[in-house]
């Protein structure tokens, strides 16, 4: 017998269209379902445990998102997109703000998705993508991160530092979960021996600036009227994202 849902839903477009995905995920089809915020909910947000461990977020939108997937699949542009409708559908499209000691009021609808271009990929259905350094003039193949992906690096950094006191290896560490080969060869320890002694910073550079052109994400500036006229605004996600009413 069907179980009849209770709760209204909508659905949410991606912005990386589904294409990043296998045709079998669900998340292929560039859409999901979200059910609207309950109570329920509203105790997930104001959860001691979570919000200490850094989970809230996530625990949230895993129990709002109606369309069986794996959530560690979720790239980190459509994640992000989720959120915002999140926050639309428990609190409305009114997002207030304070910047530089003013207050301002945007509308979250107005958000535009920064899609992905198939052209792009290497292949429909593939997180695999190509770029070629300018300067050493090697081609990697490296993916889009994502949410499993940003949980193995930020557990990897933490064991690092805890290791070796001092150190901060989040961006090289990020870069070898996310390059995939080095011109054609895809053994890990190759990779890992790539970024830590032949990559050139100003390589590194041009691969983070063909990365931020390409992801698919959510464009969060704003064109916002200051004191000092209009300007370009990007708007914050904090902790108060879920907490219009509320100061914590």
């Amino acid at each position: 017998m069907e179980t009849k849902q209770l709760f209204p839903t909508e659905e949410v477009t991606l912005p990386s269209k589904g294409l990043i995905y296998p045709p079998e995920n669900p998340l292929s089809k560039g859409v999901l379902e979200m059910k609207y915020m309950t109570a329920k909910e509203e105790d997930i947000l104001t959860n001691g445990s979570y919000i200490k461990n850094g989970i809230v977020i996530d625990k949230l939108l895993k129990s709002l998102i109606v369309t069986p997937i794996n959530y560690n699949d979720i790239v980190i542009g459509d994640k992000n997109a989720i959120m915002i409708a999140a926050r639309v559908l428990g609190y409305g499209k009114d997002y207030t703000f304070t910047l530089e000691d003013t207050e301002y009021t945007v509308d979250l609808t107005e958000i535009e998705d920064k899609e992905l271009k198939e052209e792009y990929l290497l292949s429909k259905g593939q997180n695999e993508f190509e770029f070629m350094f300018p300067t050493i003039k090697k081609s990697v193949t490296f993916k889009i991160l994502t949410h499993g992906d940003e949980k193995k690096i930020d557990s990897e950094v933490k064991g690092i530092k805890k290791a070796k006191k001092g150190e901060s290896p989040e961006y090289s560490t990020r870069l070898k979960h996310m390059i995939l080969s080095v011109d054609g060869d895809t053994e890990r320890k190759t990779i890992r021996e790539f970024v830590d002694t032949q990559l050139l910073a100003r390589d590194a550079r041009a691969l983070r600036q063909y990365i931020k052109e390409i992801q698919p994400d959510v464009d969060l500036i704003f064109d916002l009227e200051t004191e000092d006229g209009e300007k370009e605004v990007r708007v914050p996600i904090g902790i108060t994202f879920f907490w219009p009413d509320s100061e914590l």
